[in-house]
């Protein structure tokens, strides 16, 4: 026992925290300091007189030290909370945030609307540029009928993602792709990777349950700042997310436009584009669906007011191209 308290141990971290800059100081101390006791709120409170082991001291203070420079706080207790769920993260996915629940209560929203209409299948959903799989994933713990393709170029991502899936019990109905957008075979017809599953024309049928590349929903979170931006962000996500989880090129538009002029060769007619967006981009976003003949679109807001999700609709009647 070195003598100090919880009470002392939280107080310490707090203030080095604070001399750091860390805007949330006081909550990040007590969420790295209940992570690494195990102790709930309430116990602190009934027991903060209680002296720490040495081990537990000696580790706080190192996840305060990397916690004081910068380093997201999910990156340090690989936890984040999203949808009511809790997913694995580290550095090679963006951290899961609130706004991005806007958008799958939106996709719900659709999807309630494609389940009426299309009662005797299951949905289809592909979520481009994955990440952790945070939102293909709530959607399927949402929607049990459904299954679901993740994509993202980055292998490291899609392990997070697949770990995630299992932790979350929807990997029967779940496969992750490597792919740079629709590029791989498995959307092409060209050829097949060890990470990919068996496709003829566009359906397929494998041990997930998937068996087909007509989805009835396309939904994606991609990299939208804009290259020269990147600089000016916090440092917890300019120097700890993965940069290409961020870079949407020169305007922030790439992403968006590459995907919206695929999107209708895997939708099926009637099937849903959803998009999360910056918060200056909807009118942009929205101009590329109508450009390429989606109907219904809308541009909605988060919690705070703020632009952040564009969707559109593929029209019924419109055959598919490919």
């Amino acid at each position: 026992m070195n003598g100090e308290t919880l009470t002392g141990l939280l107080k310490k971290g707090q203030n080095i925290l604070a001399q750091a800059g860390i805007e949330e100081a006081g909550l990040d101390a007590w969420l790295l300091l209940e992570y690494t006791t195990g102790k709930s709120r309430a116990y602190y409170f009934a027991h903060g007189e209680e002296c720490v082991t040495e081990s537990v001291y000696d580790q706080y203070l190192e996840l305060i030290g990397r916690r004081a420079e910068h380093i997201p706080l999910q990156h340090l207790t690989h936890q984040a909370f999203f949808m009511g769920y809790e997913f694995y993260v580290d550095e090679n996915v963006l951290v899961p945030r609130q706004d991005t629940e806007t958008l799958v209560e939106s996709a719900l929203e659709c999807m309630k609307t494609a389940k009426s209409e299309e009662s005797e299948k299951g949905l289809h959903i592909l979520d481009m540029c994955t990440g952790s799989g945070c939102i293909l994933i709530s959607l399927l713990k949402e929607i049990p009928s459904a299954y679901g393709t993740g994509v993202d170029l980055s292998e490291k991502a899609l392990e997070v993602a697949g770990k995630n899936a299992r932790t979350l019990e929807v990997d029967s109905r779940a496969e992750f792709i490597k792919s740079n957008l629709f590029s791989a075979g498995y959307f092409t017809g060209s050829g097949i990777t060890s990470t990919e599953s068996n496709r003829k024309d566009t359906e397929h049928k494998n041990s997930n349950g998937n068996h087909s590349t007509a989805y009835d929903m396309i939904i994606s979170n991609p990299p939208y700042i804009p290259t020269a931006e990147i600089e000016e962000l916090m440092d917890e996500v300019r120097l700890h997310d993965p940069r290409m989880a961020l870079d949407g090129m020169e305007d922030g538009l790439y992403f968006y436009r590459a995907i919206t002029k695929q999107a209708k060769n895997y939708l099926v007619p009637g099937g849903w584009l959803l998009y999360e967006i910056g918060c200056s981009q909807g009118e942009d976003v929205a101009g590329l669906l109508q450009k390429e003949g989606f109907e219904n679109i809308e541009i909605r807001q988060d919690l705070a007011g703020l632009d952040r999700v564009v969707l559109g609709r593929r029209n019924l009647q419109e055959e598919k191209h490919v």
